[in-house]
């Protein structure tokens, strides 16, 4: 996958007949999740297990019918959790509606997926207000225990349907079920006994998101049509209730929430009693914070926004950058925020296209910040957001609309073609719900159609170096929202990425880029003492090089990975 606005092809798995149609957001693709050579596709009827060993042939293991809106999926070891949400969800996972409320299942379903080719329905834990998604958190101490952290759409359930649950407009009060994220608590021995614990309690306190002050809506043309905010119900407080997603940097002790109006902070290193650390209100009222993401190091996540709700074409020339794309944040030494730039798909999409800002993950490019995600009908786009005040796009994948363009486009005419009674005004929904780095490869999952499978492609910003290095970090398993910390082995394709970022940015004299690259081809035919000898000289030479040098903090990270290199060399 792709030099810069060029298409690559992909690998494309088609949907299983279990779910073959596209009536309304019943049988649509959702989520993904991966474990050794399986990718777990979730569907709001269910969800699909592939085979990718063969990346260019996938083979589906198995199709489970299993009506769970919106089936959000987690994997850990032999156990598939997916979120259920919703009136329509009934607790033997068939379909028909649920007729008698002690039947209706919101929460989240456990499987036990040790046969890949026989998942087996093993619990459902029921949740006051259901789960329209979750992220696991494992117990920093505890290799049994596994926490979900779980966010609930929609009001709490009536307490003759599911004992516990409360109504209420105080977030500080302990009995209310709606201004708290559900944990799940489960025993990786016992799943079956998994439980509902006391949630986390980390919106008490928080007001609107007030006036704007920064990076305000403009007042031209593009903002014509947006809907202003609801008032809030009467009694109700004005602040945020729930989160749409949560993702946590287990390594860090941090899960950064997407909530409404607030990007909220988390400090989860006793995962039982999170306590929030720092809340930061987009200060242009974001329509709906979605999903969030840590860079590798920390220091600053972006929040995407999914305004109108991933079912229109939000993405068209007319359509603002403040809303409907990714907001970049920085974290200062003490874990506050602060909102910097927006970023929005550079290419506008068709008023057929649903697209918006949607799930995605970060690609283990060293020295870069990529992220590559789902703008539904948009196609996959690479985020670089290294620069917090400069985000840009590196490359892309789109396949095109659904449907074919109507004669008019944008603002009025087209819209006035559109059904508003039916989602999406009449247009089919598709695209990509969200994309992923995994082990060498893209792989997103297409709402419509199936799930693509991508290979990234050098380009000018993107060089081979660093396609490869990002190769050399992998992992057993990977749950999106629940992000891991990537390390890279000491390796001449690391340092040639520093070395590429250098030229690519103009950050060291091309004299010294010249001559450290003929060093490195010099120093890598040696082999043994001979070449750590080399590369030590190497290092001490790039070292006093960050004095001179325009980019002197990816000069220093590249003289250390040649050092760690020359180390590392036997």
């Amino acid at each position: 996958m792709w030099p810069k606005r060029t298409c690559a092809s992909s690998r494309r798995c088609r949907r299983p007949a279990q779910f073959d149609t596209a009536r309304g957001l019943t049988f649509i693709n959702s989520d993904l999740a991966f474990r050794g050579n399986y990718v777990y596709q979730a569907n709001f009827a269910g969800f699909t297990i592939w085979d990718i060993t063969n990346p260019a042939k996938p083979v589906m293991t198995a199709a489970v019918r299993c009506i769970t809106s919106q089936g959000d999926p987690t994997i850990y070891g032999n156990l598939l959790f997916l979120s259920a949400e919703g009136p329509g969800n009934r607790n033997d996972c068939g379909d028909g509606g649920v007729k008698d409320p002690k039947d209706h299942m919101a929460g989240v379903r456990i499987f036990d997926v040790s046969d890949p080719k026989a998942p087996k329905l093993i619990k459902n834990v029921q949740t006051c207000k259901g789960s329209h998604t979750h992220t696991l958190v494992p117990s920093p101490t505890n290799k049994n225990i596994i926490y979900l952290y779980v966010s609930g759409q929609q009001a709490a359930r009536p307490e003759t349907e599911l004992a516990g649950c409360k109504n209420g407009n105080d977030p500080a009060d302990p009995t209310n079920s709606l201004y708290q994220l559900d944990i799940i608590k489960i025993a990786l021995d016992h799943p079956e006994r998994a439980e509902v614990i006391p949630g986390a309690r980390v919106f008490t306190g928080l007001g609107g998101a007030g006036e704007c002050r920064q990076f305000c809506e403009p007042v031209n043309p593009r903002a014509a049509g947006r809907a202003p905010r609801p008032a809030p119900v009467a009694g109700m407080p004005d602040g945020p209730r729930n989160c749409h997603d949560v993702t946590a940097y287990p390594a860090l002790n941090l899960l950064a929430a997407s909530c409404s109006t607030h990007s909220i902070l988390v400090d989860i290193s006793n995962p039982e009693k999170p306590f929030r650390i720092d809340a930061l209100a987009d200060t242009n009222n974001y329509q709906g914070r979605h999903t969030a993401a840590f860079s590798n190091d920390g220091k600053k996540l972006i929040q995407t926004d999914e305004w109108g709700g991933g079912t229109g074409p939000m993405c068209q020339a007319s359509s603002m950058i403040e809303l409907g794309g990714n907001t970049v944040i920085t974290l200062d030494a003490k874990k506050k925020q602060a909102q910097r730039a927006y970023f929005k798909l550079p290419s506008a999409q068709a008023a057929e296209e649903n697209c918006v800002s949607h799930n995605g993950g970060i690609i283990p490019v060293p020295g870069r910040d990529l992220y590559v995600q789902g703008w539904y009908q948009g196609g996959v786009s690479i985020m670089d957001f290294s620069d917090a005040d400069k985000a840009f796009e590196v490359g892309y994948f789109d396949r095109g609309s659904i449907d074919p363009p109507r004669p008019v486009d944008v603002p009025s005419a087209a819209a006035s073609s559109m059904n508003p009674n039916v989602r999406g005004g009449g247009n089919v929904i598709g695209g990509s719900w969200g994309a992923y780095y995994w082990n060498g490869l893209i792989f997103s999952s297409e709402l419509d159609r199936g799930m693509d499978i991508l290979e990234l492609t050098p380009s000018a910003e993107l060089t081979a170096n660093e396609i490869a290095a990002a190769k050399l970090v992998t992992f057993t398993e990977y749950n999106p929202q629940s992000q891991p910390k990537m390390v890279w082995p000491a390796a001449f394709v690391v340092v040639r990425s520093y070395l590429d970022q250098l030229v690519r940015g103009q950050g060291l004299a091309s004299a010294r880029t010249s001559a450290i690259d003929a060093a490195l081809t010099s120093a890598e035919a040696k082999t043994g003492r001979a070449r750590a000898a080399a590369l030590t000289a190497l290092a001490a030479e790039v070292t006093k090089d960050v004095a001179g040098a325009k980019d002197a903090a990816r000069t220093r990270a590249m003289a250390g990975e040649i050092r760690r290199l020359a180390a590392a060399t036997k």
